[in-house]
C-alpha cells in the first residue's frame, strides 16, 4: 500500500540493458548449447529508491547519460525495469522526448483530442479547455496543420500547453521546454510555479540549475545510475557543482582544453565562442576576441578583480556612409551583459554610459572593463557583448551575440543563497 501522503514511491529501482560487441553476438548468444554469454551488463539504474511527497516538486539533475531520463520513462509508464518498483497516486501527465504520444499526421486540434483521450478525459471536457491550450500554446493557425510540420519550438509549445491542461496530479517535464524561446519558457516556469501551489506534484529534469533552485524544494542527484544525493535543493545543487567543478581538479578540466584551443595567452584567458552562440545586427564590425582576466579560466568564486578585454574592429567607410544616410552620431559603443541561463540580466556595463567615446576613424579597439566580481548563485552564465552605432537613444546593432560564451560561479563553501546575487549586509534588532 502507498501512503496517501506519498505522490511517487520509487523503491530499488534497477535497469539494465545488454550490450554486445558486434550484432551477430545477439545470435551466438540466443543459439548457444552451454548459454555462453557474449554481452555485457549496462546498468542504466542501479538500485533508486526515494519518496516524493504529494505537491512538492523536485528537480532531476546529473551529467548527460547518468540514468535520468530513463528515470522518467520508468515512472511514467513507457518502459519497464529489470527490478524494483514504482508506484505512483493521481493522473501523470508527461513531457518527455517531443513527439511522444502525438501522431505527426494528425492536425494540432485533433492531437489534442487525442491526448486527452489517452488521459481518460472526455471529449466534452477537452472542448471546454480547448481554448485555454490554444491560447498557452499560441501557435496561431498551425494548429490546423500535421505536427509534423511543426519547428521543435512550435511542437514543445503545444505539447507543454496540453500536458497542463489535463489537471494532473503528477507532472514530469524532461527538458522538453529548452527548444523554447526565453518568452515561452518563462511563461512555462510561471505555470509550473502556479500549478504546484495548487498542490500538483511536479518532477522537473533540467540542466538549468537556476531554475532547479528557484522551482523546486527537493532534488535528486543522479549519478552514473545511482541516486547519489536526495535532499534539499540547495544541498543537492552543490554537491552537483562540486563534482561537476571540483577546485583542487579545475586545472586538470580545463587547462588541457585550453592548451589545445590556444585560449590561454601572456594578457588573459580568450573565451571559447559557444556553441550556442547567436549573432545578429547590420554587420560592418566585428569581435576578434574576448578575453578576462583576474580569474583562473571560466571560473570564480566572487570578489575577484576582472577586466574583460573587448578587441574589436569595423568597416570605417561603409560605417560613415551609415552615417551619413540614416544620421547616426559617428560613434562607436561597446558593450557587454551578464545573464544567467534563464535569460535574467544580472549586469551590464558599455562605453556610452561611462562617457567614453571611441574615435570611428581608428577602426579598430581594445576596450577594458573592470570591475568586482559580484558573489553569483552558483551555475553557469552567458556573456552577451555588443557594438552598436550612434548614442543612447538613437542607435543600430552593428554586432550582438545572444550567449558569446560562458563563465561559471562556483562560490565558495559555507554561502546559502537566497537569491541570484549575495550581498554583504547587517542587522540590527
Amino acid at each position: 500500500m502507498i501512503d496517501n501522503e506519498i505522490a511517487i514511491k520509487v523503491s530499488h529501482l534497477t535497469k539494465t540493458y545488454r550490450l554486445y560487441d558486434k550484432p551477430i553476438d545477439r545470435l551466438k548468444e540466443a543459439l548457444h548449447p552451454l548459454k555462453k554469454q557474449y554481452h555485457k551488463d549496462f546498468y542504466a539504474l542501479n538500485d533508486v529508491s526515494f519518496d516524493i511527497k504529494k505537491g512538492e516538486t523536485v528537480g532531476i539533475v546529473g551529467k548527460n547519460g547518468a540514468g535520468k531520463s530513463t528515470l522518467l520513462k520508468i515512472i511514467t509508464g513507457v518502459l519497464t525495469p529489470t527490478s524494483g518498483t514504482v508506484t505512483t497516486h493521481g493522473r501523470i501527465s508527461s513531457l518527455l522526448e517531443l513527439g511522444a504520444g502525438f501522431n505527426p499526421d494528425m492536425t494540432g486540434i485533433e492531437n489534442i483530442y487525442l491526448q486527452g483521450s489517452l488521459f481518460g478525459i472526455k471529449r466534452r471536457v477537452m472542448e471546454e479547455n480547448i481554448q485555454t491550450i490554444l491560447d498557452f500554446a499560441d501557435i496561431g493557425d498551425f494548429v490546423y496543420q500535421p505536427v509534423k510540420s511543426y519547428s521543435s519550438g512550435m511542437f514543445a509549445r503545444l505539447a507543454f500547453a496540453v500536458a497542463i491542461n489535463v489537471e494532473p496530479d503528477i507532472l514530469i517535464v524532461d527538458e522538453a521546454l529548452s527548444v523554447g524561446d526565453a518568452k515561452f519558457q518563462r511563461k512555462c516556469f510561471a505555470k509550473i510555479d502556479n500549478l504546484s501551489q495548487k498542490g500538483t506534484t511536479i518532477l522537473l529534469v533540467s540542466h538549468d540549475l537556476e531554475s532547479v533552485k528557484s522551482y523546486t524544494n527537493k532534488a535528486c542527484y543522479i549519478k552514473n545510475g545511482m541516486n547519489f544525493c536526495f535532499s534539499d535543493t540547495d544541498v543537492v545543487v552543490n554537491r552537483y557543482l562540486n563534482d561537476l567543478f571540483p577546485k583542487e581538479k579545475k586545472e586538470e578540466v580545463y587547462h588541457t582544453k585550453n592548451m589545445a584551443n590556444e585560449n590561454i595567452t601572456d594578457d588573459g584567458y580568450i573565451i571559447p565562442l559557444s556553441d550556442k552562440a547567436m549573432s545578429f545586427g547590420v554587420g560592418l564590425a566585428k569581435f576578434n576576441n574576448i578575453k578576462i582576466q583576474g580569474i583562473e579560466n571560466i571560473i570564480f568564486s566572487g570578489n575577484e578583480e576582472i577586466t574583460i578585454i573587448i578587441d574589436i574592429e569595423w568597416e570605417i567607410e561603409a560605417i560613415l556612409d551609415l552615417c551619413e544616410r540614416e544620421g547616426f552620431k559617428k560613434n562607436i559603443i561597446v558593450g557587454m551583459y551578464i545573464e544567467s541561463v534563464k535569460n535574467e540580466k544580472i549586469f551590464a556595463f558599455n562605453t556610452y554610459t561611462s562617457g567614453v567615446f571611441i574615435d570611428i576613424y581608428t577602426g579598430l579597439c581594445k576596450v577594458k572593463f573592470s570591475f568586482t566580481m559580484p558573489v553569483l548563485a552558483p551555475g553557469e552564465y552567458f556573456l552577451v557583448p555588443s557594438i552598436a552605432l550612434g548614442e543612447h537613444r538613437v542607435h543600430t546593432q552593428l554586432c550582438w551575440y545572444d550567449y558569446y560564451g560562458t563563465i561559471v560561479s562556483q562560490p565558495e563553501k559555507g554561502v546559502d543563497f537566497l537569491g541570484m546575487v549575495e550581498i554583504d549586509y547587517r542587522v540590527n534588532v
